[in-house]
């Protein structure tokens, strides 16, 4: 016997039997009076107390849907490549030191001063007092703001303060005083390796040594050049793989394009136009000697708009057809169609074959086309059951 509730409903009290089972004493609730009773009747006991809704069973946990991981960006060029990163430092944030006023034309005297400052920061680097070499670079830089080498060295005191942004702006200036500086280039180029910059600490390091070679920016370019590589050559590859996809997605625009084209052709093929009909009824049942493949090739005789009209031209008078004589492509499908009417009974409509209805009053001239010649044109209504009226050659 089938049960009467629904196994929705039955689910639903399924869920609630096991509730009362965890919490019995949810029974004891005034709504539930109706229950207790039930289960009273029945010989159950239902215990004394209130329900403890922090001791019911707890719901089942929902299952945990596992995120996905996270997927590497392209686009960075480190996302999968792995790269020797030690002696990489963090990211400074020291506050940006004078850089002198630039419209300022130092004088002599400043300039012998800053002469005299750069000295004592020269010999205070060489004391490892880098905090002392960066007061007097800078002391220097504000009397004589036009030198690129303050700039450049200042920098250098800067790196050894683990300090590369620091350095990076001063080596900016720097290059922004001489472009050809290559002691800017080569301390920035340092600070860049620092930063994990390998693409442009490597370029910077190459300018330098270009510049004016120096063994230890050489050092320095041969340290960060296996990095740099890495991520060229991946940078090589994600371009190619940008580029493949264009193409796939390029392809794939075309392909759905011509899909559509075709789609839209049978819709129209399908669809019919008048001309398409009437030619389909004309030659739908082309059987006898030349089958289907000869069926196939008048059809294919209609693709040409200049013979499909003219085959209409004439269906509809048959008398047109003196227009078409002299064009071949019209007179020799009519010959593909009297050889077919001669061998399958004749079509409906040509009056060839015996039986045959014939065009409508039939094909002007004795029984066959104009000009054609005693006995009409092959398989056209020619002979005494041709449909057109007969003529003295016909009765002879």
């Amino acid at each position: 016997m089938a049960c009467p509730i629904d196994p929705a409903e039955l689910q639903k009290l399924k869920i609630f039997v096991d509730l009362c089972s965890a919490q019995p004493q949810l029974l004891n609730l005034p709504q539930m009076e109706f229950f207790r009773s039930f289960v009273e009747k029945l010989g159950g006991k239902v215990p004394e107390g209130t329900p403890d809704f922090g001791g019911a069973k707890a719901k089942p946990e929902e299952p945990k849907v596992e995120e996905e991981p996270e997927k590497k960006d392209d686009s960075d060029p480190e996302s999968d490549i792995e790269l020797d990163t030690e002696g990489c430092v963090e990211p400074d944030n020291e506050p940006e030191q004078p850089m002198g006023d630039a419209s300022k034309e130092p004088s002599e005297d400043d300039i012998d001063k800053a002469n005299e400052l750069r000295s004592e920061a020269a010999e205070a680097y060489s004391e490892q007092n880098y905090e002392q070499s960066v007061k007097l670079f800078t002391e220097a830089i504000e009397l004589n703001p036009r030198s690129a080498l303050y700039h450049g060295k200042r920098g250098q005191a800067y790196l050894k303060l683990s300090k590369p942004n620091a350095c990076i702006r001063d080596c900016n200036r720097a290059l922004e005083i001489n472009p050809d500086s290559a002691t800017a280039y080569k301390f920035r180029g340092r600070a860049n390796r620092l930063l994990g910059k390998w693409e442009e600490a490597a370029k910077d390091l190459r300018q330098a040594c270009k510049l004016d070679y120096d063994e230890e920016a050489d050092e320095w370019l041969k340290e960060v050049t296996p990095n740099a590589k890495k991520i060229e050559q991946h940078k090589l590859k994600l371009e190619r793989r940008r580029q493949e996809k264009e193409l796939l997605d390029r392809q794939e625009r075309v392909r759905k394009a011509q899909e559509a084209n075709r789609k839209a052709a049978e819709e129209k093929t399908r669809g019919g136009s008048a001309e398409d009909a009437d030619f389909g009824d004309f030659f739908g049942g082309v059987g006898g000697g030349g089958g289907a493949a000869g069926a196939d090739d008048i059809l294919n005789a209609f693709k040409d708009p200049e013979v499909a009209a003219a085959l209409q031209d004439i269906m509809a008078n048959p008398g047109n057809i003196g227009k078409y004589q002299n064009n071949p492509k019209v007179m020799n499908l009519v010959t593909k169609i009297a050889g077919q009417a001669s061998q399958s009974g004749g079509f409906p409509g040509f009056g060839g074959g015996a039986g045959a209805g014939g065009f409508p009053g039939g094909f002007p001239g004795a029984g066959g086309f104009p000009g054609a010649g005693p006995g009409g044109f092959p398989g056209f209504g020619g002979g005494s059951t041709g449909g057109g009226p007969k003529t003295t050659d016909d009765l002879d």
